[in-house]
């Protein structure tokens, strides 16, 4: 694990990048310790992550201070944030439970799972809690009986700093086995990571570029290994005339607050919108906008980025407005298809209409669409036959289809799948969020004929 620091001393000193000789040395203590992680009870390494959510419960004021100071993210949306990942560190504690007891007997044969092994995790710059030290992918690797191996990111390692630190004291309360959780820093340290041959899995949320490299590095390898990476998305909308016609305004408010939500910076933001053309629609849109006050991004690296797709967008697609808490542009079918610049996502306060000629043309437009985490719909009863075809396309497309409502806001449950086709994810079967993350990281084995007394316990 971590050496037990208090958090004074890790707001004072940030980490300076982790050299390949102190990765080497986590990932052979985490290799060493995965045995007796894999054979713990489960109740026990739910201990362990009650008493993880417990010290950051504990120091929610102090980490919401630092994290509001290093990433401008407002302290009420960091509230909700702590507040997700004490959930989802309980919540997946107890799934652990669940899930070791779960086996399948039939005919002779006994089916369970085991640990899969040491994990890499990289942390998201983006949600500085629930996806990041502590976050939902470190939750769900020690809830499996995995050890841990965190990549911090760079966008808020004050943050990172203190919260390895929570964690570490959290696992030393429970006496826990030495190699259980560590974190590095710094760019060459995760190139790093996923080439080690101690690391069995990896967990990743960020850029595509950055996924891809790393995903490519995991398969390359000479033993490769499963590479869970949520890579961007643009999660299309789809509103029927019918559905303008009835909830225009309320359609529009729920827009704005969605895609402007967290400054645009989510994964699930809708990004494009398809819908008949409306110039009422847009003008509320531009009231609804200019009531809202712009804010800082994330990091200067995700500004610049922002800036050069909503520049290299623009130079396509006409301005319905612009400046201050966001931009929306607009184009026709036609020009979304031939220009990709459109299609990528734009990770900042911006969002595309297409304009389809008629509502029958909104099935071929949702079906020009690339995997997607989420696709809307917005349509009324007198939708039914191009609702059902909409929700065919949308089931191909993504791996959660919302009805009436908005992709931003992610519920940790046991039926929640935060996933999608590529380019969202590079594995469609797995999800980053609720009960099914732990599969991710539990292997199943089939015990044939074995004796009872000979089948390991874990």
């Amino acid at each position: 694990m971590t050496e037990p620091a208090s958090t004074a001393t890790a707001r004072s000193a940030v980490p300076a990048d982790t050299t390949a000789d102190a990765l080497a040395a986590f990932t052979r203590r985490a290799a060493l310790a995965a045995p007796t992680l894999a054979v713990a009870h489960p109740e026990t390494r739910r201990s362990w992550l009650e008493r993880i959510a417990d010290r950051i419960e504990g120091s929610r004021a102090e980490l919401r201070e630092v994290a509001a100071a290093e990433t401008a993210l407002a302290e009420d949306r960091l509230d909700a944030e702590l507040d997700r990942t004490v959930h989802q560190l309980r919540f997946l504690g107890a799934e652990g439970v669940r899930a070791a007891a779960a086996e399948v007997v039939e005919q002779g044969f006994l089916r369970r799972t085991r640990p899969i092994g040491p994990v890499a995790v990289y942390a998201a710059g983006n949600f500085p809690f629930a996806f990041s030290v502590a976050g939902t992918d470190t939750a769900s690797a020690l809830a499996a009986g995995c050890p841990v191996v965190v990549k911090t990111h760079p966008g808020h390692p004050e943050t990172s700093a203190m919260t390895a630190a929570l964690v570490g004291q959290a696992l030393s309360d429970e006496a826990s086995v030495d190699g259980a959780f560590a974190v590095v820093n710094g760019f060459d340290a995760g190139v790093r990571l996923v080439g080690d041959p101690a690391i069995r899995a990896a967990a990743f949320t960020g850029s595509p570029s950055g996924g891809r490299a790393l995903f490519d590095a995991a398969t390359r390898r000479p033993d490769p290994i499963p590479f869970y990476g949520e890579l961007g998305s643009i999660n299309p909308v789809v509103i029927t005339s019918a559905a303008l016609r009835e909830r225009r305004a309320e359609i529009a408010q729920g827009f704005v607050d969605s895609f402007l939500l967290g400054s645009g910076q989510l994964c699930t933001k809708p990004g494009v919108v398809f819908l008949p053309a409306d110039h009422e629609f847009e003008g509320l849109l531009r009231r609804a906008i200019r009531r809202r006050s712009a804010n800082r991004l994330l990091t200067e690296a995700i500004a610049s980025a922002f800036d050069a797709s909503l520049g290299a967008a623009t130079a396509v697609a006409e301005v319905v407005c612009t400046g201050g808490a966001g931009t929306v542009l607009k184009t026709d079918l036609a020009t979304f298809r031939s220009a990709p610049q459109l299609a990528d996502e734009m990770f900042g306060p911006a969002a595309v209409l297409v304009e389809v000629g008629r509502d029958r043309d909104l099935v071929d437009a949702l079906s020009s669409i690339e995997g997607s985490l989420t696709a809307t719909i917005h349509a009324e009863h007198e939708d039914a036959e191009l609702a059902r075809r909409l929700v065919t396309v949308a089931t191909r497309i993504a791996g959660r289809v919302v009805w009436n409502g908005w992709p931003t806001g992610v519920a940790v449950n046991r039926a929640m799948h935060h996933g999608g086709p590529w380019p969202s994810t590079t594995s469609p079967l797995h999800t980053s969020v609720g009960a099914a993350a732990l599969d991710r990281f539990r292997v199943p084995v089939v015990y044939q004929g074995v004796p009872d007394g000979l089948v390991p316990a874990g």
